[in-house]
């Protein structure tokens, strides 16, 4: 787990995926928020960034807000045409504000949410991406699909993950 602010990031990564937690403790926050941050910073010519991302309460939405905000084309992939039952009225309002200025959408084609139509999203982030960001506490995943089972995968395919997490802090 790394407690810096500014994760390694190699310099040719030009697509950025990101899996993590759907709750991010208030004492984790401000240290999450700089970490991406920095990986999503505007890199001059080193060429435009495309962020990947499911939306998901939590680290998937804060994690496109702050690509959109930096000048990144983001990419949306949905795990299921039922997905947005899986959000209250506020994150849904945010998701739909940001699904809203997406580059592209993937919609998979799962009717229903479920552990393998969430494993099937991360997959296809972790396929196409560059560098894996996870906001992650290093615990095992809480069911399939979760963020330690996509840095797993990510990781047996070769490619680098960048972990943000306030090192001492607990997830809820």
């Amino acid at each position: 787990m790394s407690d810096s602010a500014t994760p390694a990031r190699p310099g040719r990564a030009t697509r950025i995926g990101v899996t993590g937690h759907r709750v991010i403790p208030a004492a984790a926050y401000r240290h999450v928020h700089a970490g991406l941050t920095a990986v999503l910073r505007p890199r001059g010519s080193a060429g435009p960034v495309e962020a990947f991302s499911s939306l998901a309460t939590g680290a998937d939405q804060l994690f496109a807000a702050i690509a959109l905000d930096s000048g990144a084309d983001l990419t949306v992939v949905t795990p299921a045409a039922d997905y947005e039952t899986t959000f209250g009225p506020a994150e849904r309002d945010c998701f739909r504000h940001l699904l809203a200025r997406a580059r592209r959408h993937i919609a998979l084609d799962y009717e229903r949410v479920s552990g393998e139509a969430y494993f099937a999203a991360g997959a296809y982030i972790a396929d196409r991406c560059d560098l894996m960001v996870a906001v992650w506490d290093g615990l095992p995943a809480r069911g399939h699909g979760g963020t330690a089972e996509i840095v797993d995968y990510t990781r047996a395919l070769g490619k680098p993950v960048s972990v943000i997490w306030k090192t001492g802090v607990a997830r809820d």
